[in-house]
């Protein structure tokens, strides 16, 4: 066999504080007869015994991601079974054609230590395109589950599938939408839009069920230092659905706020406190165990924080990755800063002056700029920002989005003080029964009520787009001037949502389809609303929003996006439960939208 040399060269890449080693394998490891040498003869050594290998367990499955034309990131953890070890482990792979590992078309070793959490990644180069691998990984006398990628296509594409989900919240439930997503056919990646793990402690938030699912965090203190971090992203990944899902398909990923803690900006965190420390110590920990433990690329090495990236699916779709967290967000608005406690009024003015503010930012100059670049550049027919936060305007009555009534109320209130205007301005038509009724309930009008139904229309969440309005304005105009079809995922608010994206002139320019959750609680909770009062909620929210299409309220599931070239297609997948592992897809709820190149819009069909 001839030998290769340059799989004598597989080299370390380590990012910064230890992180995410990465090794670049090329070609398989050659073996030689040294008698081909016609070297002088020498003595025969005295055999050594070969070490007992040290006893080791694949207890975390294996993992591939960012897949490009020729190359995928693979992933393990190797858990050392001697209690106390904190040695080197030896760790080879081997990755083939064929599932029965026939045809090696790339193989290597190294060894790992606790300096990344024994997790390994391999950079697997010299692929080609658009084709299925497997891979597997051995130390000791143990063999990982075998895994299947796939490397993009290049050159003419027709088709395109992607699957989206996001917020998997492990004391919340089952993560049976993972296993769901990976029963789906004919998958080029799959996108997670963030908040793969959460930072909050036992009996904190959405764990009133852990204990009785037997899924309490570990450790069981909120997140603050990198061995916290890692220990959390163990658990997430014993889970059985997750693997399942990881070793069936590529994933795509970038983080939320979650990775770090709730409501992550530039330089600090709602739910970070003096007494937790310095806020870089804990996020930069918190991302090195990121990149340890998700199958990600660095893209800048020695740094953890940069993770926007493209990836290209041929002459149909350019992906980019953004980063609305970390690197540049500036804080979120509060409301409680432009409320008058004592009369409940908004300091309109003052909030829009804020909130479109020409230099607030969540994307920062120089992500913004790259976009802007690549989107210069590109000739592929979609355009695809997988994302975090809602970009479309999620405009509704001050009442609501601070919460002090619900959307059946004030659809209820709202209909009374009509029927009192008509009354009042001697309408004819008025009918008996609305007779009847304003009689029984115009007293529910009072001054605090009308008070409430007369304030304007405000974001519901400041958490996303719509508290940085500016910025998005400068994205959306990018893609009109391109003209270019623009397509933004979302997550990050635990429900399904489908917005038409206008721009400050009401020009339609792209559509938005946003992922509901894996696991965490959504609207259902946060508006509480309950299950009879579903249909009219999610009817009274789509009237009172101008630019959305379709919202779901109360399931958990995911997306996926086919995309052609003339059109894209989302179907959104639910599961009729997380409290069990027992579950089926909930195809009453399914639904499925769809906009074309021609006639950018949302159509449900």
């Amino acid at each position: 066999m001839k030998i290769n040399t340059l799989s004598r060269r597989h080299f370390l890449k380590l990012t910064s504080r230890g992180v995410g080693l990465a090794i670049v394998s090329s070609g398989l490891m050659a073996c030689f007869d040294g008698n081909d040498l016609s070297l002088p003869e020498v003595p025969e050594p005295t055999p050594v015994p070969e070490p007992t290998p040290i006893p080791v367990a694949f207890e975390h499955g294996v993992a591939s991601g960012d897949p490009t034309q020729s190359a995928v990131i693979l992933w393990t953890r190797v858990t050392p079974v001697e209690e106390g070890f904190d040695g080197e482990l030896p760790v080879s792979w081997e990755v083939a054609s064929d599932a029965e590992f026939q045809t090696l078309v790339t193989n290597g070793s190294a060894n790992i230590s606790a300096d990344t959490d024994y997790t390994l990644k391999i950079d697997a180069i010299d692929l080609a395109a658009n084709s299925t691998y497997y891979y597997r990984f051995i130390s000791g006398e143990s063999t990982s589950p075998v895994g299947v990628t796939k490397t993009l296509p290049e050159g003419d594409v027709s088709a395109v599938k992607l699957a989206v989900m996001s917020c998997s919240n492990f004391p919340a439930g089952y993560f049976n939408v993972y296993d769901l997503a990976a029963e789906q056919e004919g998958l080029n990646a799959v996108l997670h839009l963030g908040d793969y793990i959460y930072e909050y402690g036992r009996n904190g938030y959405a764990s009133e069920n852990a204990a009785a699912m037997g899924r309490e965090v570990l450790p069981e203190t909120e997140l603050v230092s990198l061995s916290d971090y890692r220990t959390r992203y163990a658990q997430y990944h014993t889970d059985l659905s997750l693997q399942k899902l990881h070793a069936a398909v590529p994933f795509i990923a970038v983080w939320d706020d979650h990775e770090v803690t709730n409501d992550t900006w530039r330089d600090g965190a709602e739910n970070h406190q003096v007494e937790e420390g310095d806020f870089e110590e804990r996020k930069l920990g918190a991302l090195q165990a990121y990149f340890e433990w998700m199958p990600i690329r660095p893209v800048i090495e020695d740094n953890n924080e940069v993770i926007n990236r493209q990836f290209n699916f041929g002459n149909l779709l350019d992906l980019y990755m953004l980063d609305t967290r970390v690197v540049a967000r500036d804080q979120q608005l509060d409301y409680a800063n432009y409320i008058d406690p004592a009369t409940g009024a908004l300091d309109a003015a003052s909030f829009t002056a804020d909130v479109s503010d020409t230099n607030r930012t969540m994307l920062g100059a120089e992500q913004l700029q790259w976009l802007q670049g690549a989107m210069t550049m590109s000739t592929a027919t979609w355009q695809v920002l997988g994302q975090q936060v809602l970009m479309g305007r999620m405009m509704l009555p001050a009442a609501i989005a601070t919460q002090q009534l619900s959307v059946s109320q004030f659809a209820e209130l709202a209909q009374i003080a009509i029927l009192a205007q008509r009354a009042q301005a001697g309408d004819p038509t008025l009918t008996a029964e609305e007779l009847a009724y304003l009689q029984a309930n115009s007293a529910r009008l009072t001054p605090e009520v009308m008070t409430l139904l007369s304030l304007p229309s405000i974001p519901y969440n400041l958490d996303a787009w719509d508290g940085y309005a500016y910025e998005r304005e400068v994205v959306l105009a990018t893609a009109k001037q391109l003209n270019k079809n623009l397509v933004v995922l979302a997550g990050d608010t635990h429900n399904a949502w489908a917005n038409n994206l206008k721009d400050v002139n009401g020009d339609i320019v792209g559509v938005e389809f946003a992922t509901p959750s894996v696991s965490s609680p959504g609207l259902e909770v946060y508006l509480g609303i309950a299950p009879e009062d579903l249909a009219a909620t999610e009817a009274g929210i789509q009237q009172l929003v101008e630019d959305l299409q379709y919202v779901n309220a109360m399931d958990r599931g995911f997306m996926t996006l086919t995309f052609t070239a003339d059109k894209v297609v989302s179907e959104w997948h639910y599961v009729d439960t997380i409290s069990s592992t027992e579950y089926s897809a909930n195809v009453a709820r399914a639904r499925t939208a769809e906009s074309s190149v021609v006639s950018p819009g949302i159509s449900l069909l």
